[in-house]
């Protein structure tokens, strides 16, 4: 079974500049994929993809442009890699899945160092702290013991480094043995998803809204003074870059960047944190299977009043993570159809009720004076309707 873990990295200064120099080259090498396929475009040349594009750098550009001859000091693979990946965003946008891809950032903190097991007899060597890495050697870990090193059949397969507010983070795919899948033995779970909160559960818990806490207020407060006091530099340094040229306004641009930076990747962590507490609370409990609304979360986006607040609340990757983590287990996962009106259905007699407002909390049926919580009267039409369709 494969299994992705995400973990941070402590690496010395010279391994930070190492793996900086390697983000940087993958960044270079993406762009000029999309740079010369763009050229070839214009001027009624064939698409060039990946493989054709890597031998034609190595005998052909290399050659004519020896300046750019430090590519060759990097890690072979994750140059071939960033070709791979500009090939893959150019591919999906031939076929209308995405936009055109954008250039590479050093600025948004784009690129990554990708490494790959090339070989039966290589080994990617991983210890309880640390793990050895091509061109930069033993790099130790954050977090002691995450990644199961003594797991049978542990195998890493291949990772990718990237540098994300001032820190680093190993992402890698490994090869470990199935799980011990559990004995499903008790009710399944319906989960209502919402705005004042984060989860019902049909079995009768809440899960709050992380977002009207003081803590996340507090950080969002900060977050506004910086991103104003930001602002004020980049007009700043812009008025004196016309006098001046280049000032010291540069390096406290950068910092408060950082910082924002932080702050962000912060309110991340706090919600990846409560929504895998979440997950964690609905899969110990052994459910014959976990219920689920299929949102439509980007059409939901164009309510201007309130995209801001379901952005916050994070529907989309919490589906995702509790998906995964079923499916790991073997617990199957119902995915209710989008338009299924489970708010308005009576969970008792299956009225509909038409008339149901937003504002009304509480729901009572007018046929069966059924009187329930409007969100858990939709937790359990969830986890009762027979309009599914299985997750994976």
């Amino acid at each position: 079974m494969l299994i992705t873990y995400k973990i941070e990295l402590k690496p010395t200064n010279q391994q930070a500049w190492l793996i900086d120099q390697q983000i940087s080259g993958s960044r270079w090498a993406y762009n000029l994929f999309l740079d010369i396929n763009r050229q070839r475009y214009e001027c009624g040349y064939h698409y060039m993809n990946a493989y054709e594009f890597s031998k034609w750098f190595n005998h052909d550009y290399l050659a004519a442009n020896p300046d750019d001859q430090w590519i060759k000091e990097l890690y072979a693979k994750s140059v071939k890699q960033a070709f791979i990946d500009a090939d893959t965003a150019m591919k999906r946008f031939f076929k209308k899945l995405s936009g055109y891809p954008h250039w590479r950032s050093f600025k948004r903190g784009q690129g990554s160092y990708y490494f790959v097991k090339n070989s039966q007899q290589q080994i990617i060597a991983c210890e309880r702290h640390r793990i050895k890495l091509p061109k930069l050697g033993w790099v130790r870990l954050k977090e002691y013991g995450y990644i199961p090193t003594d797991a049978e059949h542990f195998v890493i397969k291949q990772g990718r480094v990237k540098f994300k507010a001032g820190r680093y983070y190993l992402t890698c795919v490994i090869e470990q043995a199935d799980p011990i899948q559990l004995t499903l033995v008790n009710d399944p779970i319906g989960i209502d998803l919402g705005l004042k909160n984060l989860a019902i559960l049909s079995n009768g818990l809440v899960y709050g809204n992380q977002n009207k806490s003081s803590r996340l207020k507090k950080i969002r407060k900060q977050l506004r003074r910086l991103q104003r006091k930001l602002s004020r530099q980049y007009c700043a340094l812009k008025a004196r870059k016309q006098k001046e040229g280049r000032s010291a306004t540069d390096l406290n641009l950068a910092k408060t960047q950082l910082k924002v930076q932080r702050l962000y990747q912060r309110l991340t962590n706090i919600q990846i944190d409560y929504q895998n507490k979440l997950i964690a609370i609905v899969v110990r409990t052994k459910p014959l299977w976990v219920a689920l609304e299929d949102l439509n979360v980007s059409g939901m986006m164009k309510n201007r009043h309130l995209a801001k607040a379901i952005a916050q609340q994070g529907f989309y990757n919490f589906r995702v993570r509790l998906i995964a983590k079923c499916q790991q287990l073997g617990i199957p996962v119902h995915l209710t159809e989008r338009f299924e009106p489970t708010s308005k259905l009576c969970h008792n007699c299956g009225t509909k009720k038409v008339s149901l407002k937003l504002s009304e909390r509480t729901y009572h049926c007018p046929n069966c004076h059924y009187t329930n919580d409007r969100d858990l009267n939709a937790a359990l039409n969830i986890r009762d309707t027979k309009n599914f369709v299985l997750a994976y």
